[in-house]
């Protein structure tokens, strides 16, 4: 059945991600985003950007220029969001470890996200931990969704079982 389910309302300060739109949102966000892997941060901006989608906690982007050189290796591959375009993603290799298709980017996004070339999203759940303004961010569920959950958005969130019809 393709209907909303029962949900929180948001709180103060809070976003539900209900209440995104869609087709989604993309903004500038001075927010800090970092990224630890290996136990080293290898991302951080406060020049990021986030894609705001309805039943999604946001996804984060940040520039190739805020993360350590050599640490993204491109990998075959690629899968079509009906918003942004084509994705290709990358292996995340950092002292000595591999995150595989840790990461992704959309190189020729179309024309609405345009602001996102050269933009890098993670996928929390392969890291260490990513961070928005020093929270740890939980991740989206599922293994397919890259969203990062903070205390300030609420869901429930499409991703799990029982959530693909949303």
């Amino acid at each position: 059945m393709n209907r909303r389910p029962d949900h929180p309302l948001a709180g103060p300060g809070q976003e539900s991600v209900w209440e995104y739109p869609r087709p989604p949102r993309l903004e500038p966000t001075p927010r800090l985003l970092e990224v630890v892997f290996a136990n080293q941060t290898i991302a951080a901006t406060r020049q990021g950007f986030r894609v705001l989608e309805t039943t999604h906690p946001p996804l984060y982007f940040i520039s190739f220029d805020d993360i350590v050189h050599g640490t993204l290796i491109p990998v075959e591959g690629t899968t079509r969001c009906e918003w942004k375009g084509v994705a290709s993603y990358f292996d995340v290799r950092f002292g000595g470890r591999v995150a595989h298709r840790a990461a992704f980017t959309y190189s020729e996004p179309v024309k609405r996200y345009e602001a996102i070339r050269g933009y890098v999203s993670f996928y929390a759940r392969l890291m260490d931990e990513c961070r928005v303004d020093g929270e740890v961010v939980e991740p989206q569920p599922g293994d397919f969704y890259s969203g990062w959950i903070t205390q300030d958005v609420i869901g429930p969130f499409k991703g799990g079982p029982g959530t693909w019809g949303w």
